[in-house]
Order: C-alpha cells, then structure tokens, then sequence
C-alpha cells in the first residue's frame, strides 16, 4: 500500500512540475510575444516533454502500466497549482520580466542612437540593394518554375 501512495505523490507532483513549465511558456510568450509556427512549436515541444515525462513516471512506478489513480493525482495536482499560484506567478514575473525588457531596450536604444543617426544615410543605399536584390531572386525563381513546368510536361 505505501508503494502505491508513494506513486500517487510522485504523480501529483509532476502535475504541478507539468503546469510550471507551461507557465513558464506562457510568461515567455508574454514577455516576448510571437505568433503562429513559434507557438505552435513550443507547444509541440511542450507536450512530447509531457509525454515522455509522464511515461518515464508510468514505466519506473508501475512498470508502464496505467494507474487511474496516478491519472486522478496528476490532475489533482495540476488543478491545485492552477488555481492558488499560477495566476499570481504568471502575471507578476512577467511584470518583473516585461519591465526590465522595457529598460534594457531603453538603454539601448540610448547608447545605439549615435550609430542610428551615423548609419541612417547609408541606410537609403542599403534599403535600395536589397529591393534589387530581392526581386533579381524573385525573377530567378519565376524562371526557375517555368523551366520545371516544362520539363514536367514533355515527361
């Protein structure tokens, strides 16, 4: 009987060690947002995380077979987590973090002004390769798929 407390301990723990590490995602993609195939990313990584977590969990406590019990601790642990700190620790780290983003940016914008202004004639020069450059390779690919379509067709 302690055995199997002693799993449902481990399995209410690494609930609340599974919500933490989304939470800390979520302070990440506060403090520096992005979208789309990113987060689409960090979550794909996040759940293989949570998979192969929880599986080492099933097959070191109970030889890979599934306990409900453990499923229920899991669960048990991630609503108690959810419901007294997260909220509390997702919005005021992400203040802290936001905050010093704030400032860190400021201090670089101040010291970089210098070379902004320096750089800002030659800025026009450089904008105006890079339009060249971006349409030479637009045009090339253009040229490019054509060629494929061709050879496509005489196969």
């Amino acid at each position: 009987m302690s055995e199997e407390n002693v799993f449902l301990l481990y399995a209410f723990f690494s609930g609340i060690l599974i919500t933490s590490v989304y939470d800390i995602l979520r302070i990440w993609r506060r403090v520096l947002p992005h979208k789309g195939l990113l987060v689409s990313l960090e979550d794909l990584a996040f759940w293989i995380f949570c998979a192969l977590y929880i599986f080492g969990l099933m097959h070191r406590e109970s030889n890979g077979s599934l306990r409900w019990f453990a499923v229920i601790g899991a669960l048990a642990g991630m609503l108690l987590y959810k419901k007294t700190v997260s909220g509390l620790l997702v919005r005021y780290i992400s203040l802290i973090l936001c905050r010093v983003r704030d400032i860190l940016c400021t201090a670089m914008g101040f010291c970089l002004r210098p070379v902004g202004r320096a750089g800002h004639a030659a800025s026009g020069a450089v904008g105006r390769l890079l339009k060249k450059c971006r349409i030479f390779c637009k045009n090339r690919l253009k040229n490019y798929k054509k060629l494929l379509k061709i050879k496509l067709k005489k196969l």
